[in-house]
């Protein structure tokens, strides 16, 4: 609430003066010996009005039933506080625990093509069937960001919207009842104080927030320039990995993702089977299941019999002849043959081969 005191310099007066009541309780001349905190800036933190403020805000969070996290507290997200420019409070709404064992953030254009919506779709499809409780954030913009809010609630898996706003709006309008869906498995997230507009310098600055909350973050559609490179770029700083959709290269919407990927940015995938794998998290999987035999145990999806019903006839196939024979693209069988993988039904062979496992 003190005009001219950021992250770094609030994590600074923490540090000096030992506490955050200590920030308000120094006398002026201890806290201008600080280096960096001029005469100015002490009027600052003097100032009555900032305390007023906090207590105004302190009653919106407690009528709204909003958790407030601070960089000190214990339940403050472990991976976010490892960002060094992390922020020193956040503003939670929602069921959703974001510590999640598993964390994705899936970002890209908000002018999505109908491929970059069915990447997104098949990717949290396929992923929702070996990780249940995985953690799904983006933004809540236009395009990619409400497609990945979108598929994660139809797929049951929770996900959060980090705003560039306060809470006591949604932005853009259009995607209210997304949100309030949101609030039951996982929620609504910001740094800023209710009564923010949703500027446009905001949405840069929330960018950290979506790169520093995940394992990973996936750009799926993004034009040379935008948000979501922002984003990837942040993830990569963090140390963190991530991951782009390729796409025709004269599509303009994937000229991002390809410039990330011929930076060595980003890794290069191109369905969920292949972030599982990128991420390792494969092995999970196989120690969780024991071995199958054959594919007789398990129901089959409407998807995946004629898959398996082509497998049997033909004894093996690869994944384009799978695709020509079915009339199936192959970023939706993809999905399919790895939930079949996953299952113990097909095996993965050298070339983009499959075959029955046992059956």
């Amino acid at each position: 609430m003190i005009k001219g005191v950021g992250d770094t310099t609030a994590r600074q007066l923490l540090e000096i003066t030992g506490s955050e009541e200590a920030v308000f309780t120094e006398k002026r001349r201890a806290l201008a010996s600080i280096p960096g905190i001029s005469n100015a800036l002490v009027t600052e933190i003097l100032r009555p009005e900032v305390l007023e403020a906090a207590e105004q805000e302190l009653a919106f969070i407690e009528k709204n039933r909003i958790t407030p996290y601070f960089f000190t507290d214990s339940e403050y997200p472990f991976r976010l506080k490892e960002c060094a420019d992390a922020p020193l409070l956040l503003y939670f709404k929602g069921e959703g625990r974001l510590d999640a064992a598993k964390v994705i953030s899936v970002v890209g254009t908000r002018h999505a093509t109908e491929y970059g919506r069915e990447l997104t779709g098949n990717l949290i499809a396929g992923l929702s069937a070996c990780f249940p409780d995985l953690l799904v954030v983006s933004g809540l913009a236009y395009g990619i960001d409400i497609q990945a809010h979108r598929s994660a609630l139809q797929h049951r898996l929770p996900t959060v919207g980090v705003l560039a706003h306060g809470l006591d709006r949604i932005y853009p309008g259009a995607h209210r009842r997304t949100a309030v869906e949101m609030l039951e498995r996982g929620g609504l997230l910001t740094d800023f104080p209710s009564g923010t507009n949703p500027d446009r310098a905001n949405f840069v600055k929330r960018n950290r927030i979506v790169a520093g909350l995940a394992d990973a973050t996936v750009v799926v559609e993004s034009a040379e320039k935008g948000g979501s490179l922002i984003t990837a770029d942040l993830a990569f700083s963090y140390g963190r990995d991530v991951y782009a959709f390729p796409g025709r290269v004269t599509d303009g919407c994937s000229c991002g993702c390809h410039a990330l990927i011929r930076g060595n940015k980003a890794g290069l995938i191109t369905s969920a089977a292949d972030l599982i794998e990128a991420l390792c998290w494969e092995r999970e999987l196989q120690a969780a299941q024991p071995p199958v035999q054959g594919c007789l145990c398990f129901d089959l999806t409407a998807d995946e019999e004629p898959v398996v019903a082509l497998l049997r006839e033909t004894g093996e196939a690869q994944v384009n002849q799978l695709a020509v024979t079915l009339h199936c693209p192959i970023c939706r069988l993809s999905p399919v043959l790895f939930g079949l993988e996953m299952k113990g039904v097909v095996k993965s062979l050298p070339g983009g081969r499959y075959k029955l496992i046992g059956g």
